[in-house]
C-alpha cells in the first residue's frame, strides 16, 4: 500500500477530544467510539466492493446493479450503493445532518441496522447502539462534529487486510482502557504470531477446508488474526467461526466476517448456549477471561446436559469452564492454543474442580506443551501468561508425554510502552520456542515430563496422638451380633464434680457439681431450656481438659487430670496411686433432656475419655502402575509417620509447578570476594574516622 493506514490511528483518537469536552469519562470512550469505527468500516467497504462490482460488469441499470450487490451478501446501503452518497457528502450540509443522518443510518440492510443498533428498542438487544449513543451525543450538542471527524477517515483505499489491522490497534487501545475490569485480555499480535506458528508446525497445507474455531473470539483480532497468518504460508482453504457474549464486540466481529471468503460469527453465552453443538473444529485458538466469576449463570452450567464439563472450578474464575468447552469441541485429530493465567496450573487442591479438570485433560493425554510466556506482554496486564497446546493426535513418540518451554526470558524490549505492554517476542525469540516444541528435547528453557511426573497422592490418614512413652489410651473392644470385634469410641464416666481451680479467675473457682441440672436464675432466664441455650452450654464446653487446674471426679473417688508435660491422662483412684492410662482426651458434654414419665426435665452433664485423632495428609509421588504406587505411600509412610495411624481415602491431584521446574538457585559469591569487599569497608570507615577526627 502506498499510505500507511495507521496513519489514521491518530486521527480516531482524535474524535475523544470532542467525547473529553463534552464530560464522558475515558472509561466509556468505547462505547462512544465502537459504533462509529464500524459505520466508517463498512461504508468504505460497501464503496470499495461497489466499483469493484461496476468495474466487473459495467454499466448496467440500477435496479438490476442492487440486485446484483445485494447478492454479494456484503450489506447494503441505499444512500451508499445508489444515491453515491457517503458520510462526508452528508457533512457537507449541517441544516440538513440530522435528517439526513437518520436515513442514511435507515438506509442499510435489515442485519446491518441489526449489528449497529439502529433505532432498537429499550428490550431489544442494541449490539453497537449506533442510535443510543447518536443520541446522547446530539444531546451533548457534538454530535455533528463527532459523524465530521469520522467522516474524514477515508478507508476505501485499503484491502480487508489492511483495515482489520487498524482495527486491531484500535481494539487494543479500546483493551487498555476497558478490558481490565471485564476480565478480557486483548491478544497482541507478536502472541498471534506464535500461536499461528505453532499450529503451521502441526498443520498439512493440503485442498481440504481448514475449520478456525474461538469460543471467546471478542472483536475476533485472535481468529481472524490466525487465519491471515496462515493463508500467508498455506493455500488451504479456511473458514472461521467464532461466537461472543459482549454486544459490541461480537457486533465488530460479525461486521468484519461478512467481508471474509468463509465466516460464521455468532451472539450468545458459549458456556450456557452453544451455538456450533453439531460441530468440531480443525483448530481452535482462545483467550477466555480469566479472574471473572460465573455467578451469574451457575445453574445453567450445574445443569449442562452436554457432559462438557467433567468438573467445575471455582466460582470466582471461569477460564477452565471454557477449556473444557474447547476440548469437547475440539476434533479427534484437532489441534487448540489457549491463552490462561497461571492459576489454572496450580489452584484447587487434590479433588478440586480444578485439580479434577487438570486430571481430565493428562488422563486422555491432550496435554503436549504448556508455554510460559514473558511478563508485561500483554496491553492491560504485567503478569506470566501461559500457552496451553492440546493435541488429540499425538504422535506415538509423544504419547504421554509433555513439554514445559519456559519462554519467560524470550523476547525484546519497546522503545515505548503500549500500556502496560513492555515486551514482544520478534520473530526470532518465536523461531526459537517454535524449534523446540518442534524438537521436543531438553535443553536450557524447556524440559520433556512423562505426564505421570504432575500427579500425585494425597494421601488422608487419621493420626493417633501419643503421650512421651508412645502409649495412647486404650479402648475396649465391643463384639458386634456378627460376632465382629471392634474398639469402642470411648470410656464413658460416671461423673460426680468437675472442677477447674485458678486462683488467677475472675471468678475464682469454676465447678460442676451436679450431672442433672434442674435449678436455674428465674429472673435472669424465661425457662431451662432459655437457660441450656443462653448459658449452660457454653459454660461447659469452655471447661478444658488441659487446663493444669482442672480435675474430674468420678463416684468410686478417682480423679482424671492431663499431664501437658507427658502429654498423657493421669487417674489417681482414692489413695492416691497414680496411673498414667496414656494420651487421649476428657471429653465433656451437656445436653437439654426434655422430661419423661419418670424424669422432670434437665440438663445432662456426661464425660467420657477418648483417643486423641487427628486427620491429616501427605503428598506423594504417584505412579500410574498400582503396585508401584502402594509402595511410594507405604515407603513414605514408614519413613516420616512416626505416630499410629489408618489410612482414609487417597485422591490423586494434578498440577504443574513451573517455578519448581525451572528454578534457578541463587549463585552465592565467593568468600574471597565477600572478604575483599568488607576490609574495602572497613578502611573506608578508618579514613571517615580520620578525617572526623575521632
Amino acid at each position: 500500500m502506498s499510505i500507511n493506514i495507521l496513519k489514521y490511528e491518530s486521527d480516531i483518537w482524535k474524535t475523544a477530544d470532542l467525547l473529553i469536552g463534552s464530560g464522558i469519562k475515558q472509561s466509556e470512550f468505547p462505547k462512544f467510539m465502537m459504533p462509529f469505527f464500524a459505520l466508517i468500516m463498512v461504508e468504505s467497504r460497501l464503496v470499495r466492493e461497489a466499483k469493484r462490482l461496476k468495474e466487473q460488469i459495467g454499466d448496467i441499470d440500477m435496479d438490476d446493479f442492487v440486485e446484483m450487490f445485494e447478492l454479494e451478501g456484503l450489506g447494503y446501503n441505499d444512500f451508499v450503493i445508489r444515491k453515491n452518497k457517503t458520510l462526508k457528502d452528508i457533512c457537507k450540509n449541517d441544516k440538513a445532518f440530522d435528517v439526513d443522518f437518520h436515513a442514511y443510518l435507515k438506509a442499510f440492510d435489515p442485519e446491518t441496522k441489526y449489528l449497529l443498533g439502529v433505532d432498537k428498542g429499550t428490550e431489544e438487544e442494541k449490539f453497537l447502539d449506533i442510535s443510543g449513543v447518536s443520541g446522547q451525543l446530539k444531546k451533548k450538542r457534538v454530535l455533528f462534529e463527532t459523524v465530521q471527524t469520522w467522516s474524514e477517515i477515508d478507508l476505501t483505499p485499503f484491502s480487508n487486510s489492511e483495515i482489520t489491522t487498524l482495527e486491531e490497534h484500535i481494539k487494543r487501545k479500546w483493551a487498555d482502557i476497558s478490558a481490565e475490569t471485564a476480565g478480557e485480555q486483548y491478544t497482541p499480535d507478536d502472541i498471534i504470531s506464535l500461536i499461528t506458528d505453532i499450529i503451521i508446525s502441526k498443520t498439512e497445507d493440503n485442498e481440504s477446508f481448514l475449520t478456525l474455531y474461538d469460543p471467546t473470539c471478542g472483536g475476533g483480532n485472535l481468529l481472524f488474526g490466525v487465519e491471515d497468518k496462515i493463508k500467508e504460508k498455506f493455500k488451504r482453504p479456511t473458514k472461521t467461526f467464532g461466537e461472543d457474549w459482549s454486544d459490541s464486540l461480537f457486533a465488530l466481529a460479525k461486521i468484519e466476517s461478512r467481508f471474509r471468503n468463509d465466516s460464521d460469527i455468532r451472539y450468545g453465552n458459549t458456556l450456557t448456549n452453544i451455538s456450533f453443538i453439531e460441530k468440531q473444529f480443525d483448530i481452535i485458538v482462545a483467550n477466555p477471561p480469566y479472574g471473572v466469576d460465573w455467578k451469574g449463570y451457575q445453574k445453567d452450567i450445574q445443569n449442562d446436559t452436554t457432559e462438557r464439563f467433567v468438573a467445575l472450578p471455582s466460582i470466582s474464575d471461569g477460564q477452565f469452564l471454557f477449556t473444557q468447552h474447547i476440548l469437547y469441541q475440539l476434533a479427534n485429530d484437532g489441534l487448540a492454543v489457549v491463552v490462561h493465567n497461571g492459576s489454572t496450573l496450580f489452584s484447587g487442591d487434590a479433588g478440586s474442580g480444578e485439580s479434577a479438570i487438570r486430571k481430565h485433560f493428562f488422563d486422555n493425554d491432550w496435554v503436549e506443551a504448556i508455554i510460559q510466556m514473558p511478563t508485561d506482554e500483554f496491553f492491560n496486564t504485567g503478569i506470566y501468561t501461559y500457552l496451553w497446546v492440546f493435541n488429540k493426535n499425538k504422535s506415538v513418540d509423544r504419547e504421554n508425554q509433555v513439554i514445559l518451554i519456559n519462554a519467560a526470558d524470550l523476547f525484546v524490549p519497546l522503545k515505548k510502552s503500549k500500556g502496560k505492554k513492555r515486551k514482544e517476542m520478534s520473530f526470532d525469540n518465536r523461531t526459537e520456542i517454535v524449534n523446540a516444541f518442534t524438537a521436543f528435547k531438553d535443553n536450557d528453557f524447556c524440559k520433556v515430563f512423562d505426564k505421570w511426573h504432575f500427579y500425585y497422592n494425597k494421601q488422608s490418614i487419621m493420626l493417633t496422638n501419643i503421650d512421651e512413652f508412645g502409649k495412647a489410651i486404650e479402648m475396649p473392644n465391643k463384639v458386634s451380633k456378627d460376632g465382629i470385634v471392634s474398639e469402642e469410641k470411648s470410656i464413658k464416666l460416671d461423673v460426680k464434680s468437675i472442677l477447674v481451680v485458678d486462683s488467677f479467675k475472675e471468678n475464682g473457682m469454676k465447678a460442676i457439681n451436679t450431672t442433672e441440672v434442674t435449678e436455674f436464675d428465674k429472673t435472669a432466664y424465661s425457662s431451662l431450656t432459655n437457660y441450656f441455650e443462653k448459658y449452660y452450654k457454653a459454660f461447659v464446653n469452655d471447661f478444658d481438659y488441659k487446663d493444669d487446674a482442672f480435675i474430674l471426679f468420678d463416684i468410686q473417688g478417682n480423679s482424671f487430670t492431663y499431664d501437658n508435660d507427658k502429654e498423657t491422662i493421669v487417674v489417681k483412684d482414692k489413695n492416691q496411686k497414680e496411673s498414667f492410662l496414656g494420651n487421649g482426651k476428657i471429653v465433656i458434654k451437656s445436653s437439654y433432656k426434655k422430661a419423661s414419665k419418670t424424669k422432670a426435665e434437665h440438663i445432662l452433664v456426661t464425660a467420657e475419655l477418648t483417643k486423641d485423632l487427628q486427620k491429616d495428609y501427605e503428598i506423594i509421588p504417584y505412579s500410574p502402575i498400582e503396585e508401584t504406587n502402594q509402595n511410594y505411600i507405604a515407603t513414605f509412610m514408614a519413613k516420616y509417620i512416626t505416630k499410629p495411624f489408618e489410612y482414609l481415602d487417597n485422591t490423586i491431584g494434578v498440577e504443574i509447578n513451573f517455578n519448581k521446574v525451572f528454578y534457578k538457585p541463587e549463585q552465592l559469591r565467593d568468600i574471597v570476594e565477600i572478604t575483599a569487599d568488607l576490609m574495602e569497608l572497613e578502611n573506608h570507615l578508618t579514613i571517615l574516622e580520620n578525617d572526623l577526627g575521632l
